[in-house]
Parts: structure tokens; sequence; C-alpha cells
């Protein structure tokens, strides 16, 4: 189970559960055409983003059982919404999650994905205690790919058209970190 103490914060961000406050500055990331070329999502609608932050098992704060994924605003104190992460609870046996994240293109290069990402890979490992958290990257998603590099994890899989993704063949990178490497890398 993963109950965080909300907000998470880090450095220069606050990590907290998405509200429907949040629906402007969602929208204004999540409707670019480039922001979702390579996430499971087309362009979101204001109506898209407010289903998206009104529905509970999208949105969750808490992880109680595997299956589920916990969502968080990435906040930029003074600024608002800037992104947010996603954290699936793969399996409970295996001790396993995936991590996720989509950030506006306006605060990219920066390192502020790369710095909520870590905080929440820590909760992964600290408090929900897995054993090993994975990243699916698009092939041709090159900054997502460095990220991942940058986090730890390392590459495992070079997947090679291995899915029809919004009209087109593409190839997928697996990446992975285990808890022990994940000790082993922090400061």
């Amino acid at each position: 189970m993963l109950r965080p103490d909300y907000p998470i914060v880090t450095k220069r961000l606050r990590l907290r559960p998405l509200a429907l406050g949040d629906l402007e500055d969602v929208y204004a990331y999540s409707s670019l055409e480039d922001v979702c070329r390579y996430i499971p999502y087309a362009p979101r609608t204001r109506d898209d983003v407010r289903r998206f932050l009104t529905d509970g098992k999208r949105t969750r704060s808490t992880l109680e059982d595997e299956g589920q994924v916990l969502a968080v605003a990435i906040e930029l104190p003074g600024t608002g919404v800037i992104g947010d992460l996603v954290l699936f609870w793969r399996s409970k046996e295996h001790r396993s999650g995936e991590i996720g994240w989509v950030q506006s293109p306006a605060y990219g290069a920066r390192g502020y994905a790369t710095e909520a990402a870590r905080a929440l890979l820590g909760l992964a490992f600290a408090d929900l205690h897995l054993h090993r958290v994975t990243a699916r990257v698009d092939a041709r998603n090159e900054p997502s790919a460095r990220m991942c590099r940058r986090l730890g994890m390392r590459q495992e899989a070079h997947l090679v058209e291995n899915e029809w993704f919004k009209g087109e063949w593409s190839s997928e990178l697996g990446f992975a970190i285990l808890d022990r490497e994940w000790e082993r890398s922090r400061p």
C-alpha cells in the first residue's frame, strides 16, 4: 500500500494529487500534438481533461492494490502544474511497477521531469517496497530515453515495430531499475 504524505517536496517542485482546479494547466500541455505524439492518448480537449481529472480510477492519489495507478501533478511553485507522473503497481507478488511522465515543453530541458520522477521512484522503492520499476519509451522519443538513463535505469529491450500506434508501426525501448540499483544510485 502506498499513501504518500502530500505534498512531496523536492528542491524545486511539489508533487501532489491532480485536482479539477488544475484543468487549465493540464489542458495547456495535454492538448498539444507534440506532447501526445509518443503517449497513449491523443491531444485532449478541455472536456477530456475535465473527465480525466474527475475519474478517481485514473487520478488516484494512493495505491491500495496491484493493478492500480497513482497519478500526481508536477507543480512548479509560483507557476502551476507543468506536467504529471504515473506509477502503475503491476504486481504485488513480483513487487513490480512502471513509471511514466508527461511535461509541458515550455519547461523542458531544465531537469524538472527527472527531479519529479526521482521523487516518485523513491516512493516506489522505499514506501511501496517494489523490487523493480520499468519504463516503456517510444524509440523515437530520445529525451525520455535520456531521462531514463539519468534516473539510473538500464535499457533492457529494443522492440522493433512491436505495435501499431497512432496509425504507424512504432518501436519501443524498455528500461528498468532494481531496488538495490536505486539504493546505490542515490547521493
